[in-house]
């Protein structure tokens, strides 16, 4: 057999071999949340025989703690099936469970894991569930990264109840890149609770100051993206000023602001109204107003001028719509990005009535 033969033939192996071997998993990794300790857990895979029949010839685990129940007789394609793996419980702290199956259709095993935390006390959410999500409830519909440092990687917590009569897989969708998300347990029982968890990787965020998006929270993996779906996620990256010197830390800008609250009161019959912040730099060198955002919509700001040398002003204009406000999920602000090392963000926050 010459070197070209041979490539073709096992391509041609490695073709078949993929071919054979289509089992496909409900879920292949399924998160048990917190689990007493000495109360053994129990996950039931569903799985679907997509190629030729089918014989689970051997099943391994990753250890004496976790059993196995599996099919013991040929499965026809197309077919349903059901792997039960249970967990003994029997050490305390976070656990990671694989379970391979090797079958005649393969010469490689098929995967799956189950994973959770053994605890000594199962606590639960005292907060409370104020929004309603795709039959879900959950605390919070708006989600905040606050003073994020290039490097760092913080986490939110948004906890849901399951409002309906059937068990649920929540899912994130529509992530970000810098975003990434999981939710703990996968399956969630008619009346429990779960937590979704935001992981945020700063490096990934293109620019200083604030960046919005919206991701949506479904009950289960596969449903279309829908308003009544949506969180709102916004994340503030801060400038960095390790690397200047103490002379230069000398000589920087400082912004000082006439109020960091502003109060709108009662709009009465006036569609909007429009308040006044004095900018003044107090600092030896130039105040770069690098940008100015908002948190929500509804809102409209001016300022007469971004360069502020030493000992002058600056005024920057909010004006606020009240029918605009109304459907606003974050509270009215306006977050100003400077090159003061000491204060490089400044939030300005609104307070009104809109009845």
């Amino acid at each position: 057999m010459n070197n070209k033969t041979m490539i073709l033939s096992l391509l041609a192996m490695a073709s078949v071999d993929a071919m054979a071997q289509r089992i496909t998993a409900k879920n292949e990794i399924v998160d048990c949340g917190s689990v007493m300790y000495e109360t053994p857990v129990t996950v039931k895979f569903e799985l679907i025989n997509k190629g030729s029949e089918l014989n689970i010839d051997q099943v391994r685990v990753s250890c004496g703690c976790t059993t196995v129940d599996y099919p013991r007789t040929a499965i026809p394609k197309g077919d349903s099936f059901t792997v039960t793996a249970t967990y003994d419980a029997r050490q305390l702290g976070h656990f990671e469970k694989e379970v391979a199956l090797f079958c005649n259709s393969s010469k490689h095993p098929f995967y799956l894991k189950m994973k959770g935390v053994v605890v000594d006390e199962i606590s639960d959410f005292t907060g409370t569930f104020e929004h309603k999500i795709d039959g879900m409830m959950v605390d919070k519909n708006d989600v905040e990264f606050d003073d994020v440092n290039r490097g760092d990687y913080p986490v939110q917590l948004i906890h849901i109840k399951n409002n309906t009569g059937e068990t649920i897989s929540p899912v994130v969708m529509h992530l970000p890149a810098y975003l990434t998300a999981s939710v703990s347990p996968t399956n969630i029982a008619p009346g429990k609770t779960g937590v979704a968890t935001l992981k945020l990787n700063s490096k990934k965020l293109r620019d200083f100051g604030l960046t919005q998006t919206s991701v949506f929270l479904a009950k289960k993996p596969g449903e279309k993206v829908s308003i009544d779906k949506e969180i709102s996620v916004s994340a503030v990256l801060l400038p960095d000023f390790d690397n200047m010197s103490e002379t230069q830390l000398a000589n920087a800008p400082s912004i000082k602001l006439s109020a960091t609250e502003l109060d709108f009161g009662d709009f009465g019959e006036k569609p909007s109204k429009t308040e006044t912040v004095i900018i003044e730099n107090t600092g030896r060198s130039v105040l770069d107003i690098r940008s100015m955002q908002m948190f929500t919509t509804g809102m409209s700001v001016k300022l007469n001028k971004t360069k502020i040398k030493p000992g002058e002003q600056a005024k920057l204009k909010v004006k606020l719509n009240k029918k605009q406000l109304r459907n606003a999920r974050s509270k009215p602000r306006v977050l100003i990005i400077t090159n003061d090392p000491k204060q490089p963000k400044v939030v300005v926050k609104m307070k009104l009535k809109t009845r």
